[in-house]
């Protein structure tokens, strides 16, 4: 299987950009994907190195096969990211020239109906897993959970405002059947929003919320982020690829609080706080796909680039 096969990169250009890849440096790609990233930043330059993990297998066959031409300059790990620092342990690596999370989900996991991530796949099984090694899956979520926590983590990570409709429902059914495919949660979910809002992708923000509950994305982030951050060398670079509100605002917040100096109020004489800068935000706004990417990839319409530069 190709990264193609598996999974089209975006912004392949914009992120090579904001890398900014130094002769004979090391970088980490933290969600390997099909390799499509990490063969570009591999290609930019004969000298540079690569970690790169990803937790899905199917993910690493792919980025194994169509790594094979930098054999000997990366090595791949199946892992979570957040895992950054045992990973980079592992490999004898300290410190980073540049980083890549691309946090979206991958076209192969969504157009597998096995995996069950698409609401429209009638008859897949509710799993929604990444890294079919764990156990929690998306079954186990609709059918198992409290109502008060399916509440939350629908208004939570998919911020859908029918969500007490949706989980009463859910919950009337699981009383007499186990709820166990996609097509069946989406039918639930269309006959509990009003019927203006009964549209084909009506679904989206229920199946969103329940695979970022189902892979733990949201978990950790904050303090995964800040930690790569300070594993790069002064002047190094970070590319961070969000997907929703929810992702960059995580992304925005933590860029935004290492980028501040001193806080102390100005009419201190010296500063008391402490804080230094610790990156510089490169872009101020997020970057989007152009045009004529997201024309011929349309699910990197909702993709936002976010670039740092580690304080010299």
């Amino acid at each position: 299987m190709s990264a193609q096969e598996y999974h089209r990169p975006i912004m392949v250009e914009e992120v090579l950009e904001g890398l900014a890849i130094r002769p004979g440096g090391i970088y980490f790609d933290g969600t390997a994907g099909g390799g499509g990233h990490s063969f570009a930043i591999l290609a930019s330059d004969p000298t540079v190195r690569l970690i790169a993990t990803d937790k899905d297998g199917d993910a690493i066959s792919a980025a194994e096969a169509r790594l094979q031409p930098f054999a000997g300059r990366y090595r791949l790990y199946r892992s979570d990211f957040k895992n950054y620092a045992e990973v980079l342990q592992a490999a004898g690596i300290e410190l980073l020239d540049g980083f890549l999370l691309d946090l979206g989900i991958s076209s192969h996991q969504i157009d597998t109906p096995a995996r069950g991530f698409a609401y429209m796949a009638d008859d897949a099984p509710l799993d929604m897993r990444m890294d079919d090694r764990a156990t929690l899956t998306a079954e186990t979520v609709v059918n198992e959970y409290s109502e008060e926590a399916l509440i939350r983590i629908l208004r939570e990570y998919g911020e859908e405002a029918f969500a007490p409709a949706i989980v009463r429902r859910i919950a009337a059914v699981r009383k007499t059947e186990r709820i166990r495919t996609c097509g069946s949660l989406r039918a639930i979910i269309e006959a509990s929003v009003p019927a203006k809002y009964r549209f084909h992708a009506c679904s989206r923000k229920t199946f969103q919320a329940i695979r970022i509950e189902v892979n733990g994305e949201l978990a950790g982030l904050r303090e995964c982020l800040t930690g790569l951050l300070r594993r790069l060398r002064p002047g190094g670079r970070a590319c961070v690829l969000t997907f929703h509100s929810l992702e960059d605002r995580i992304v925005k917040e933590v860029f935004r609080s290492m980028s501040e100096g001193c806080i102390c109020p100005k009419s201190f004489p010296v500063c008391v706080c402490g804080r230094k800068q610790e990156i510089e935000i490169v872009n101020k706004k997020p970057i989007t796909a152009r045009r004529e990417e997201v024309e011929a990839n349309p699910r990197s319409s909702s993709a936002k680039l976010r670039i740092a530069r580690k304080s010299e």
